[in-house]
């Protein structure tokens, strides 16, 4: 059953008030054109609670009004904005009962249920925290009786009275601490429906009957709705069926009016019963198809939210991509394609540790272009980054798949050698053939005949982490600079912990 707004709080506008108002009075257009002026709109200064509980009743209001992809957005940010530590404030019960009624529209039924009696437990105790909160756990009562005389009424007939019983509990409560007139009418009105449930037809009928007052009197389609509905039921198990179709044909007329497709779809199914026991076919026929109708809305409007949590899971997926792609995009260096230092630190640690684990010795090899400064000066900075590039070629070719290749700054490379076999001396062995591959390569498309760029490389080896390998290897490169460049220097064994850097 539809779930009431409390008036005034300071979680929602006044503005969302008049928004209900209309709605219930069957002024759509009105209410639509309302709703566009608010619905952006969050009070300042409120906490994420307050702010959760404005998002999702908002998203009521634009769900009763077909507005079903905004629904959902709205309900979204407002459900994040309620995960996190349980909280006794009246705000979180109101955005938890909110939640549920728009469970219920999608058709996750036990998990509106859920959703409403947490929504009166956390009313509870903001109640007794605050002692000002009554109005709030009338609301939540108010909102759960009615959802559980829906599920009476589709339960099995030896079911349906305890649920009735359960509702009429929680409705009884809520009359006695509601104060605001609509918020009566509502409880009043679902009251009503659970004494005629569980078979006590003159209360229901009194209380149905004031009910159908009061409505009248506050232009209440919403309420005038449920009012004849339960006077129809009434009139129905009374036998008097000619009363009861009249009644129930106006809960019909009033449901359609508010646009309000789940009293639609009940209300004219109740209708098509009445007919059917009346042998009134036309009667039947046409109140089926308006409950065939309502269905349809239902239908599409789950299609639609379907469609939408589809087009959001995209979105989610291609965000997800891009920044995954930002983040490669970040480890790599843009000219050679190889690893950056970034990347280099990111993934060292990993092989790094697997190579411990197997037992085995890491190498790293440190290269650096000799001269690269004579080169970029004779032949331009363009030759100069076609060097480089060439250079990492050679380095990927002369290096296994799993070494971890990197351009570490400028004109030095860094290979970081993990499971080198039972190989003692690989470093040095991948080490020279990068020396030799670079002094044999052909440069003259790149560098013309003139100038043949050569590589000095330090190696190192032992148990320890990338920063003290990466001294050691460059210690080793210092020493291949000054014995005369384009040769290779191996450190002895490192020691040291293997660690991320």
């Amino acid at each position: 059953m539809e779930q009431r707004e409390p008036p005034a709080s300071e979680q929602a506008s006044q503005p969302d008030h008049e928004v209900r108002e209309l709605l219930n009075a069957g002024r759509l257009a009105e209410a639509n054109t309302l709703f566009d002026r608010v619905v952006n709109h969050v009070p300042a200064g409120a906490d994420r609670w307050e702010r959760s509980a404005v998002l999702v009743n908002r998203a009521k209001l634009a769900w009763r009004l077909g507005r079903i992809p905004l629904a959902l957005e709205l309900a979204a940010e407002g459900w994040t904005d309620l995960e996190g530590e349980p909280s006794d404030k009246p705000a979180a019960a109101q955005a938890m009962h909110a939640l549920g009624y728009l469970l219920e529209g999608i058709g996750n039924r036990r998990a509106a249920v859920d959703m409403l009696r947490l929504s009166v437990q956390v009313a509870r105790r903001a109640a007794r925290a605050s002692g000002s909160a009554t109005e709030v756990l009338a609301y939540c009562l108010q909102a759960l009786g009615g959802t559980l005389n829906f599920r009476a009424i589709s339960s099995p007939p030896d079911l349906a009275p305890a649920i009735f019983e359960e509702a009429r509990g929680y409705l009884g409560e809520g009359l006695e601490l509601a104060k605001d007139e609509q918020m009566r009418r509502a409880l009043l009105g679902a009251y009503s429906r659970s004494l005629a449930g569980v078979g006590e037809l003159e209360q229901a009928e009194e209380h149905a009957r004031e009910t159908l007052r009061q409505a009248r009197e506050a232009d209440d389609k919403w309420a005038l709705a449920v009012a004849n509905w339960v006077l129809a039921v009434v009139c129905r198990e009374q036998d008097q069926l000619v009363r009861a179709r009249t009644l129930a044909s106006r809960a019909v007329a009033a449901s359609e009016a508010i646009n309000d497709p789940s009293l639609l779809l009940r209300f004219s199914l109740d209708l098509a019963d009445i007919c059917a026991r009346m042998n009134d076919h036309v009667g039947e026929a046409a109140a089926l198809r308006c409950s065939v109708a309502a269905g349809r809305t239902a239908t599409e409007t789950l299609q639609e939210g379907l469609a939408q949590a589809l087009e959001q899971r995209r979105v989610a997926v291609q965000a997800q991509r891009l920044a995954v792609a930002a983040q490669e995009a970040a480890a790599r260096d843009p000219l050679t394609g190889l690893a950056n230092r970034l990347g280099l630190e990111r993934s060292a640690p990993a092989l790094l540790e697997g190579t411990a684990a197997k037992g085995r010795v890491p190498w790293l090899v440190l290269v650096d272009v000799d001269r690269f400064k004579g080169v970029n000066d004779d032949a331009g900075h363009a030759a100069g980054d076609a060097t480089l590039r060439e250079i990492a070629q050679l380095l990927r070719r002369e290096c296994r798949a799993d070494d971890l290749v990197a351009r570490w700054a400028g004109d030095e490379f860094v290979v970081l050698l993990g499971d080198a076999g039972g190989t003692r001396d690989v470093g040095p062995a991948v080490a020279e053939r990068i020396r030799a591959a670079v002094d044999d390569h052909d440069w003259t498309v790149v560098l013309g005949p003139v100038r043949r760029p050569t590589v000095s490389v330090g190696v190192a080896a032992g148990p320890a982490g990338l920063d003290q390998l990466f001294a050691a290897a460059d210690m080793a490169l210092y020493r291949a600079k000054r014995h005369g460049r384009n040769r290779v220097e191996v450190e002895p064994l490192v020691s040291g912990l293997v660690s991320g850097n």
